[in-house]
């Protein structure tokens, strides 16, 4: 299976925040959406970084209440690692668990296309076993 299916079911929506937002901003803005991660960019296309509500409470217990009225620049993470859309899920599933990732961006041909968390990922995977399981069940009932 592909990212791009993942994308199609849930769609290509993502939320982004630009580097010079406080994060007081970027709460309201994961508050507002219930998400746990955003994107950091300046047009919505680009990747400049990704937060997470992890990123937020790391820095917090580092820096104390002082780093909610700082730019998310100075918080985020920049190093992105990112898959495009035709990335198999199994390979991407791997990859979250080993570098504990739990939101990849989607790109392609530069652009930003979609976002996967890694709960798409193991719902996924889950409807996989199951549609799996099913036709075994009918092959040996057959």
């Amino acid at each position: 299976m592909l990212i791009g299916s993942i994308l199609q079911g849930k769609g290509t929506s993502v939320a982004t925040v630009r580097p010079q937002a406080t994060v007081t901003e970027l709460l309201a803005t994961l508050a507002e959406l219930n998400i746990g991660a955003v994107v950091v960019s300046d047009d919505g296309t680009t990747i400049a970084g990704i937060v997470s509500e992890r990123d937020i409470v790391r820095r917090l217990h580092e820096q104390g209440a002082d780093i909610l009225g700082h730019p998310v620049s100075s918080i985020m993470t920049s190093d992105v690692r990112t898959c495009a859309p035709d990335a198999n899920v199994d390979e991407l599933r791997r990859t979250m668990t080993n570098h504990r990732i739990r939101h990849v961006p989607v790109v392609r041909n530069g652009r930003l296309a979609g976002i996967v968390s890694i709960g798409d990922v193991v719902k996924n995977t889950i409807e996989e076993l199951e549609t799996e399981k099913d036709a075994l069940v009918g092959y040996i009932h057959r």
